[in-house]
């Protein structure tokens, strides 16, 4: 019953309230402090009763129910004042729910979300109990209904059933399959066989003929005395093959029949038959608070392919300011170089500051042995890509999934048939009859020689970003990125310009290697610090491969060993154009060389023929000096006379350096099917290939002699110092 508090007295001249509200802990504090007129009191309460009607605080709960009992008794009273002022108020106020309600509105929500689901997960979960249900009825059928079945099985003897069973009364039935030919043998309870109380009633017997087994199974009855016969029950169930394909049919069309539904079909789908074409990207998304990886900054040297990237990202975020002047971004961009130059590094950096998600993806993952699968992902990742678009997509070793299609009628095996429909839904989505806007396509590779060459027209991949191995310049920059990260004696600046001049040819994964390598060797002799000399082991480490001290030359394989590499030594110090000697030592490496000398090597992309003579005979300095010395050679000069004759046939058949062949160029003749020139060129280019070669190896034996002194001096200043 409604409690009716004493109010005080009202009057139009000296009623004035204000009422505050307290939120946080949702409690309503009235405070009357004075008095206005009675409009203003019935505005309050009305719009504090609006406010907090959905709440469920007691208190406001109070409040409101005794509002509600107040203005229907000033309705009943007909006063014309307090009857204008609610039908005023009825018609004006709406009002909304306050922030403390937000937490119901939500949970109406995800309530309103999970009735939204029930369906789904109902049909689901039903389609999953007729599966088994079917499952659990094959099986059945498969076997037989006799409880039987489930006992351990025993086969006996037409003769121990006879003589042990029969004879002896302790049959109780028989039960025949003349679907698979087999007689159950169902004993009495406690049945005794061969004097020994049998362990299991139930016994199994193979019959030759066994329509004629009842028979049979009387005349033996009657020549045994048998007076009351064995009862024969006949089991025809039908045969296992009928029972399994009547089974697989009913199965079919079940599912034909729940798959055929369109609604059905999705969650089925969802309950994990189309996983395997979905497409199993990495995303990263700034919006979502990734992205905290490697940034532009980070990448040193790769100057001209940042800027090339960079202008992607670029369109990305502003795409108007590129169509207002009637220009479209390139589709696709294709980074090409050696391995370990920075090309996966690269993607990384636009990944991380492109603003935009980035779906990531390996070549390889497309390719599945289950045809048409890698084709659904290709078509799952782009439908995924338009979905967050403007977006990029990325694809390492793209190789793996762009290699040329075969030219013949069929092809085999993981490259072939559905790789090349995996590359046919790649090319359809790059640019096909339907066009993606906003999605930009990165992919990088080493093997661009093998790339179908429709994959490399304009208007798929247009741009092709060379990342090649860094220059002096951009070495010294990838040698201070890395050298920041570990603890050397002095800056690095004191380091970077040595080392990147003793590292031609590297990759900034080698130079990364290197400084890797520099720590561990200070950590393995418990330094405190990298020094110089930890720099220059790593160097070594990497060029020739690790010290194998263990394995100790005889003293005359080293005497050997010497000459052959202060041969390389003096005759590369003598000559004009060949590199300065750096270091010569003698101890076995890893990579099977007894010995190497180090060389302060170039940049240098262009060689004369003079330059390429004088390599040939620095080459062949090692061969030459242990003729002169020993007067005799041994195997140690195998990888110096691939060298010389790799250089030498260069110059005759790929840069026309011979007068005798002339100006033609075969630079590729084992991919060629055939032979690219007749017997006669070949046998031309074969001699004067070993006239190049004769001759450097005399004028290389000739300049030892001459300088004999010298080979000598280097020879005991090396054994002086053992």
């Amino acid at each position: 019953m409604l409690s009716i508090k004493r109010l005080p007295r009202i009057s139009t001249s000296n009623i004035h309230s204000n009422i505050f509200f307290n939120l946080k802990n949702g409690i309503l504090t009235r405070e009357y402090k004075n008095y206005s007129t009675l409009s203003n009191l019935c505005k309050s309460l009305s719009s504090i009763h609006n406010c907090t009607a959905q709440s469920k605080h007691p208190q406001l709960k109070q409040f409101n129910a005794e509002y509600k009992a107040a203005e229907a008794l000033l309705r009943r009273s007909n006063l014309p004042g307090f009857t204008h002022t609610f039908q005023l108020l009825g018609r004006s106020l709406h009002t909304s729910k306050i922030n403390y309600n937000k937490d119901e509105n939500d949970k109406d929500k995800d309530k309103k979300k999970d009735d939204a689901n029930i369906p789904s997960i109902m049909v689901k979960a039903l389609f999953w109990i007729m599966t088994t249900f079917t499952l659990i009825m094959m099986s059945s059928m498969l076997l037989s209904g006799d409880n039987t079945q489930s006992e351990f099985v025993r086969y006996v003897s037409w003769n121990e059933f006879v003589y042990s069973m029969l004879l002896k009364g302790e049959v109780e039935e028989l039960i025949v399959r003349p679907d698979i030919e087999v007689v159950t043998i169902i004993l009495h309870e406690g049945a005794v066989v061969k004097g020994r109380k049998a362990t299991s009633r139930v016994y199994h017997m193979n019959v030759g003929d066994i329509h004629r087994f009842e028979e049979k199974l009387r005349e033996t009855e009657q020549s045994l005395g048998v007076k009351e016969g064995v009862r024969v029950i006949y089991d025809r169930n039908g045969s296992v093959a009928g029972k399994v394909i009547t089974t697989l049919l009913i199965t079919a069309v079940i599912l034909s029949f729940l798959y055929s539904t369109k609604s059905m079909k999705m969650n089925i789908n969802l309950g994990g038959f189309s996983q395997l074409s979905r497409a199993k990207f990495t995303l990263v998304d700034s919006m979502s608070g990734q992205g905290k990886g490697v940034k532009f900054e980070d990448v040193a040297g790769l100057k001209e392919a940042k800027v090339e990237v960079m202008e992607f990202v670029d369109y990305l975020k502003r795409p108007e300011h590129y169509k207002s002047l009637g220009a479209k971004v390139p589709r696709g961009a294709l980074l090409l170089g050696p391995p370990g130059c920075g090309k996966t590094l690269l993607a990384k950096a636009v990944a991380t500051e492109s603003n935009v998600p980035f779906l990531s993806m390996n070549g390889s993952e497309f390719i599945e042995m289950i045809g048409g699968l890698g084709a659904a992902r290709v078509r799952d990742l782009f439908k995924e890509a338009s979905s967050r678009a403007p977006c990029i997509i990325y694809i390492d070793e793209m190789d793996a999934v762009g290699r040329a299609r075969s030219s013949g009628g069929s092809s085999f095996g993981a490259g072939g048939g559905e790789g090349e429909q995996t590359l046919n839904q790649l090319l359809v989505e790059m640019d096909g009859m339907k066009s993606r806007e906003g999605i930009v396509v990165l992919a990088s590779t080493n093997r661009a020689d093998v790339l179908d060459k429709a994959l490399l027209r304009p208007g798929r991949f247009d741009r092709h970003i060379l990342i090649d191995l860094p220059t002096l310049i951009e070495r010294e920059e990838i040698f201070e990125r890395h050298l920041k990260n570990i603890v050397l004696e002095d800056l690095p600046k004191y380091y970077v310009k040595r080392l990147a001049y003793l590292t031609p040819g590297f990759s900034g994964a080698d130079i990364a290697n290197v400084c890797n390598e520099a720590a561990l060797h200070a950590a393995r002799h418990k330094q405190n610090i990298i020094r110089a000399a930890n720099l220059e082991y790593a160097v070594e480490r990497v060029v020739g491969g690790t010290e194998k001290r263990s394995h100790a030359m005889s003293p005359a394989e080293k005497r050997i060993v010497a000459y052959h590499e202060s041969g390389h030594a003096l005759v590369g110090w003598l000559l004009e154009h060949t590199d300065a000697l750096l270091k010569v030592t003698i101890v076995p490496r890893t990579n099977m060389t007894l010995g190497f000398a180090q060389y302060t090597t170039s940049d240098q992309k262009l060689y004369s023929t003079e330059e390429l003579f004088d390599r040939m005979c620095m080459a062949l300095g090692g061969r030459a000096a242990e003729a002169i010395t020993f007067n005799s050679i041994t195997s140690g000069a195998k990888n110096d006379l691939e060298k010389v004759t790799k250089i030498a046939y260069a110059q005759v058949r790929v840069y026309g350096m011979s007068p005798s062949v002339g100006l033609v160029s075969f630079p590729d003749i084992n991919e060629r099917g055939k032979s690219p020139f007749s017997k006669t060129l070949k046998n031309l280019i074969d001699l004067e290939a070993r006239k190049i070669i004769a001759k450097a190896y005399y004028d290389t034996e000739d300049l030892l002699r001459k300088n004999q002194d010298k080979l000598e001096a280097v020879i005991l200043t090396y054994f002086m110092k053992q």
